[in-house]
């Protein structure tokens, strides 16, 4: 299908971006790698009146240490952070789900911060940067701030991104000395989204889990931390047996999801199957 008519502007910095959104309001929308917003707009989905083009903003896209943090700027496209040897040593889960989003072309060219400003529930970031213990950077018409992962996504498609407000990095704090992570899902075949999917990273001193994040996108209206096998890991062996037990409530309180790919049951017993599959790559 054909798109409404809308007018394109480039913005050429975070600073112009910001002002574009301010004189255009509620009419204007912002492209980013733009693997979500066009296929909305073509199926009329979103019709916004002006585009500005996030694109070519350099001091968006980069992936550096800073201090005791990986940070990630929202420009950084998925293969990117694939291919990011920092990325990698902070959390292997990085690379790993970034390897797993859609196909080349998405990778090249869908960034991260409008996979996570998106919000889809069925996104990859979303999960893995809770697991990671991420804060999301925003910066808006009334200065800077930041958010924990874990409070960004607030439901379906929905965030703590307020009015005017551009996402502009990603700061992960760099883990303890003897933690390892993955990410796991189970995947539309054809669009590579996660029906459900686990991200881990785990801590483990002494032969006992010091300290675990698990996160779970694909399964409700909006990623969220299993805080359940959180209390029951820390203190025990990262056995087989304690990881089927942790497991088991995953998703209990959740508003979960059906849809024509899965049921709900089916979407609740595959969050105990990938938040296993998750927890024993990072402990084994």
């Amino acid at each position: 299908m054909v798109t409404n008519k809308f007018d394109y502007i480039r913005a050429e910095s975070v600073d112009d971006a910001i002002t574009l959104m301010v004189k255009h309001g509620m009419d204007a929308k912002l492209l980013a790698g733009g693997h979500s917003l066009i296929p909305a707009m073509k199926l009329r989905l979103n019709a916004p009146g002006v585009l500005i083009d996030i694109r070519k903003i350099q001091e968006l896209r980069y992936i550096k240490k800073d201090g005791n943090k990986l940070v990630i700027g929202a420009g950084a496209t998925h293969h990117d952070v694939a291919t990011s040897e920092l990325a990698h040593q902070t959390y292997s889960m990085l690379p790993e789900a970034a390897d797993l989003i859609g196909d080349q072309q998405v990778r090249n060219m869908g960034t991260i911060g409008g996979s996570l400003a998106h919000a889809d529930p069925a996104a990859d970031w979303p999960g893995v940067m809770i697991a990671a213990g991420a804060s999301v950077h925003l910066k808006g018409p009334d200065g800077e701030r930041s958010v924990p992962a874990e409070d960004f996504f607030t439901g379906f498609y929905m965030t703590d991104l307020q009015e005017n407000e551009l996402l502009t990095a990603i700061s992960i704090p760099l883990p303890p000395e003897g933690t390892r992570s993955a990410y796991k899902k189970f995947m539309q075949p054809a669009s590579r989204f996660a029906i459900v999917g686990a991200a881990a990273a785990v801590t483990v001193k002494g032969g006992k889990i010091e300290r675990v994040k698990v996160g779970i996108n694909g399964l409700a209206d909006a990623a969220f931390a299993a805080g359940n096998i959180e209390k029951a890991l820390v203190g025990k062996e990262p056995t087989e047996a304690n990881i089927d037990a942790a497991v088991e409530g995953t998703g209990a309180d959740a508003m979960v999801m059906a849809d024509h790919f899965a049921s709900e049951e089916y979407r609740l017993h595959l969050a105990k199957v990938y938040a296993k599959r998750a927890l024993m790559a990072a402990t084994q």
